[in-house]
């Protein structure tokens, strides 16, 4: 694997807010993870990239003990996750949008966001202020909203639970060209601001190449590449990811 730093450090020596060092992890008999390290700065957006099947929602579900590793070492904030059950880990710091949009869809828009809702800077108002449109449609049900409003609210959930670490799984997927580009500058914004470490699943490599800091790249459940955005060139793009 051709690394640019240690997976318990970062590539300018500062501690990493998460860490993965060596983790397994399996769906009964089958081991789906064979090998992932990777580490994220404070403030960092790293993508997570990979074909379909290399294990790259299988490593958030991990992350988020949706799934047990069974070897390696998990951690956030140097804190270990490797017992915690998924709420106390959500508690810790870890704001997970899940792929697909799930939300109360009998619930109106401000009353899925404070579902969530935990002490800290983002507030119904700043989420609607990087959200417009959530704003607009406070008091409308989640149910009647378009895919990529729902999407938004789910990314406006995840945010007012005040992580230190927001995750992605392909939160573009499926939407209108409109709602995709209004959700990739939320994610710039976010990234610029750099209050918050992401780690960002996305099917678009231009796209990720606009907001990402670092990449790591999966092949079959194993840590096959990790580096600066800038230095995925051409050959490893279609070596790794076939694009």
């Amino acid at each position: 694997m051709n690394r640019h730093a240690d997976p318990r450090t970062t590539t300018d020596g500062r501690g990493a807010a998460l860490e993965l060092a060596g983790v397994t992890a399996f769906y009964g008999a089958s081991q789906a993870l064979h090998g992932v390290d990777l580490a994220i700065r404070p403030g960092e957006t790293l993508a997570l990239l990979g074909r379909n099947g290399t294990g790259k929602t299988t490593t958030i579900r991990t992350i988020c003990r949706l799934l047990p590793h069974r070897d390696g070492e998990i951690r956030l904030d140097g804190r270990s996750l490797a017992r915690l059950p998924a709420h106390r880990t959500a508690r810790l710091g870890i704001g997970l949008v899940p792929e697909g949009r799930r939300c109360f869809a009998d619930l109106s828009v401000a009353e899925n966001l404070s579902a969530a809702a935990r002490p800290g800077a983002w507030d119904f108002e700043r989420v609607a202020a990087l959200f417009p449109r959530l704003g607009e449609r406070r008091g409308q049900r989640a149910g009647t909203l378009s895919g990529g409003e729902q999407q938004m609210v789910a990314i406006g959930r995840a945010l007012m639970t005040n992580p230190r670490l927001l995750v992605l799984d392909e939160a573009t997927e499926g939407l209108a060209p409109l709602a995709r580009r209004e959700i990739r500058r939320a994610v710039a914004r976010l990234r610029d601001e750099g209050t918050l470490s992401i780690l960002i699943v996305d099917s678009s490599l231009a796209e990720l190449r606009r907001v990402a800091d670092r990449a790591v790249v999966l092949e079959r459940g194993r840590s096959v590449w990790s580096g600066p955005m800038d230095t995925l060139d051409e050959r490893l793009s279609r070596r790794w990811l076939g694009v």
